[in-house]
C-alpha cells in the first residue's frame, strides 16, 4: 500500500497545478485541468461509478455500498488539486529519501535550501522512515496532492476488496482551495453526501474540527498629489505614507501573525500597493471566536477613523468582507463525524489530537453550508515552500485510517443526519 500511494503521489506532484488568485475563472489556472482529467480517468479505470468532471473542475465519483444495512449515510472525501501560488510549482522534481538517517537534507538544485531537523523539530520522529522532498527550486505539492493520493489509493483498495463492509462513498477533487474559492462553484446536490472529510492535514492522528473564522479587509486611501520638488509645504498628502502609518499603528505583540500562536487571532496586512495619489492595503483578520473576530474588525475601523481625523484632506474607504467561519460552531452540535474519526485514528494505532487550525479548509465552507466536514491528516509538512516534505509511512497510515473510518460509518452511522 505504501508503494501504491507513493507511486501516485510522485506522479501527481510532477503535474503543475498552481492556482491563480487574479483569475476570474474556475479553475483559476488552465494547468489544473491536466490533473483533474487524469484523476477522472483513473477513477473510471479502477471501476468507480458515476465519475463526472464538471464544468468548473470538480471531479466526482462513487464507491457503491457493500453493506446491506438501510439508512446508512453517504460519506464524502475531499482533496484539492491546486498548489499555492506562494512559491514555484512548475517543474517539481520529487526526491525519495529512503530510511532517512536524521541528518539535515540539502536540496541538490539549490544547496542553500536545507531541511534541518534542528529547525523543524517534528522531523525527529521520522528517523528511519521514507521522506519525499522537492529538489530546492520548487515547492513539493504535498498540500494537497498527498491528500489526493491517499483518497485515490483508498478508493482503489475498497474497489478491489468488496468484502470490506461500508456504506455509499463519494469522492470529490476540487480546484482553487489555496486561493480561498475551492468549493464556491460546487453544488452540494451534486456531492449528494450526508457527511464529509477533507484530507488536508499534517501530523499523523490529527482530526481538525475547529478552524479560524475569517474576514478580509480592503483599505483604499486617496491622497493629494503634488510635485515633490516645488516646495509646496503642507500641500501634498501622501496616501502611501498614510497607509504605512496605519500599518505601524497595528498592535505588534498581541494581535499580529508574527507573534501569535495557538488560539490567538490577528490582524495581518498581507499586501500594499500605491503611490502618493492612491494606496491600497489588503488585510486578513483571523480568530477562532466570532466575537473576537468582530472586535478586530472594529479595531481596524477605529484606526482608520483616527487617521481620517488626523488627515481630513485624504479620503479613506474601508471594506470588510466575511470569508469563512469556524467549523466548530456546527460540528460541536453533533460530534459523531469527529468521534468516528477519533476511533478510526485509534484503530490505525495512533493517538488522536485536535489542534485548532490556524487557517481554514474547504471544510469550513462546506460545514457552514450544511455538509459537516472535519479535516484529517495526509502527512505533509512545511507547505507552500521549498522545505516541504511528506512522510510516506504517514500517507500509508492515512489510507488505513480511511478504510477503518468507512467501516465505522457502516457499523455506527445508520440514521445519521447533519444538523442544519
Amino acid at each position: 500500500m505504501a508503494e501504491t500511494v507513493l507511486d501516485r503521489f510522485l506522479r501527481y506532484v510532477q503535474i503543475e497545478t498552481t492556482s491563480n488568485p487574479n483569475s476570474k475563472t474556475t479553475p483559476s489556472s488552465e494547468c489544473q485541468w491536466t490533473l483533474l482529467r487524469l484523476l477522472a480517468g483513473e477513477l473510471e479505470a479502477m471501476g468507480a461509478s458515476d465519475v463526472q468532471l464538471l464544468k468548473h473542475g470538480y471531479v466526482l465519483a462513487t464507491i457503491p455500498a457493500t453493506s446491506k444495512k438501510k439508512k446508512l449515510p453517504t460519506v464524502a472525501f475531499f482533496a484539492h488539486v491546486d498548489t499555492a501560488p506562494d512559491f514555484y510549482g512548475k517543474g517539481v522534481k520529487p526526491i525519495v529519501h529512503r530510511r532517512w538517517n536524521g541528518k539535515a537534507i540539502v536540496l541538490p538544485d539549490d544547496p542553500a535550501q536545507v531541511i534541518d531537523p534542528a529547525k523543524y523539530l517534528e522531523m525527529k520522529r521520522y528517523v528511519g522512515n521514507d521522506l519525499v522532498t522537492a529538489s530546492g527550486t520548487t515547492l513539493l505539492g504535498g498540500d494537497d496532492k498527498a491528500g489526493v493520493a491517499v483518497i485515490v489509493a483508498f478508493a482503489e483498495h475498497l474497489l478491489t476488496h468488496p468484502e470490506i463492509e461500508h456504506g455509499p462513498i463519494r469522492l470529490c477533487f476540487n480546484p482553487d482551495e489555496e486561493i480561498g474559492s475551492g468549493v464556491d462553484k460546487l453544488d452540494l446536490k451534486d456531492v449528494a453526501a450526508d457527511v464529509a472529510y477533507t484530507l488536508d492535514g499534517e501530523n499523523p492522528g490529527e482530526v481538525n474540527w475547529e478552524t479560524f473564522s475569517a474576514t478580509g479587509a480592503k483599505l483604499v486611501i486617496e491622497g493629494v498629489s503634488t510635485h515633490p520638488g516645488e516646495g509646496r509645504k503642507y500641500k501634498m498628502v501622501s496616501a502611501l505614507k498614510l497607509a504605512a502609518r496605519l500599518i505601524a499603528a497595528l498592535p505588534s505583540e498581541s494581535n499580529s501573525s508574527e507573534t501569535t500562536d495557538g488560539r490567538q487571532g490577528y490582524i495581518h496586512p498581507h499586501d500594499m500597493t500605491g503611490n502618493v495619489a492612491r494606496a491600497e492595503v489588503n488585510f486578513i483578520l483571523r480568530d477562532h471566536d466570532d466575537d473576537l473576530l468582530k472586535a478586530k474588525g472594529d479595531q481596524l475601523r477605529g484606526l482608520v477613523k483616527g487617521l481620517q481625523a488626523a488627515e481630513p484632506r485624504a479620503k479613506f474607504k474601508l471594506t470588510i468582507t466575511p470569508q469563512y467561519r469556524n467549523m466548530g460552531y456546527w460540528l460541536k452540535e453533533n460530534r459523531l463525524p469527529v468521534d468516528l474519526a477519533y476511533d478510526a485514528v485509534r484503530l490505525t494505532g495512533l493517538t488522536p489530537s485536535s489542534p485548532a487550525t490556524r487557517g481554514g479548509t474547504d471544510g469550513s465552507r462546506l460545514t457552514a453550508r450544511g455538509l459537516p466536514t472535519p479535516n484529517l491528516f495526509a502527512g505533509y509538512h512545511n507547505a507552500h515552500g521549498p522545505h516541504e516534505y511528506v512522510c510516506v509511512q504517514d500517507m500509508e497510515l492515512s489510507v488505513r485510517m480511511l478504510i477503518e473510518l468507512a467501516q465505522l460509518w457502516a457499523r455506527k452511522g445508520a440514521g445519521y443526519k447533519a444538523k442544519k
